[in-house]
């Protein structure tokens, strides 16, 4: 039986169903840390297109975390993280429903990689529910200030279009990854919950920069 070349190259036929290549179910492992058997049915099913797996398995894995969502977490991890230099440094809470996961190396990886985000993005909350009001009210003062000369049925609309960017740009869940454009913080975190089983928050964290008044 010939390899097909090109498109084709990576896998051959058997009889009515496809043979992936162990060098594409790696590629895709690498990208998703989804399982052997989940990256090969992606591939399968997708005809061997690494990208279409990987879009596949990622929105398998948000469907299926979305389940998860809810679900008490007390157990966890403090993480911390100083960015070389010594000037900037990251204390994290995030948490997970068992000291089994807690102590796995993709829960502890995912920690790690949020401390960098934070490092990198100095985010003001977790959630945009944990903003405080009173940078809420000066943001929106702001924005009022701006659109002020705007008629008045449009004004709140251009208001609330604002703050959806900040959201965007300080809220850390809504953050986009600095890794990977592609995802936020959020969706991030639902990719890990797909491959750990379990539920997976953020609490809280601090961010200290030298310098800095608290």
């Amino acid at each position: 039986m010939s390899k097909y070349t090109k498109k084709f190259k990576e896998f051959i036929f058997k009889g009515d169903k496809m043979a992936i290549s162990n060098d594409l179910i790696k590629a895709l492992r690498e990208k998703t840390a989804c399982g052997i058997k989940d990256c090969k049915n992606a591939l399968e099913e997708c005809n061997g297109d690494l990208e279409k797996a990987n879009e596949l398995l990622r929105k398998k894995g948000l469907a299926d975390a979305s389940k998860k969502v809810g679900k008490g977490t007390t157990a966890g991890k403090v993480i911390s993280y100083i960015h070389a230099g010594g000037q900037v440094g990251v204390m994290l809470e995030i948490n997970c429903e068992t000291d089994f996961v807690a102590n796995t190396d993709a829960f502890q990886d995912l920690g790690k990689e949020i401390c960098m985000q934070i490092c990198a993005m100095n985010p003001v909350a977790v959630n945009i529910n944990d903003i405080p009001e009173k940078i809420l009210s000066q943001e929106r003062a702001i924005y009022l200030e701006q659109v002020k000369d705007k008629p008045a049925q449009v004004q709140e609309k251009i208001i609330q279009g604002k703050l959806e960017k900040y959201y965007k740009d300080n809220v850390l869940l809504k953050q986009t990854y600095i890794k990977d454009e592609a995802l936020t913080i959020e969706e991030l975190v639902k990719q890990k919950i797909a491959v750990t089983k379990e539920n997976i928050t953020i609490s809280r964290f601090v961010r200290f920069q030298v310098g800095e008044k608290a």
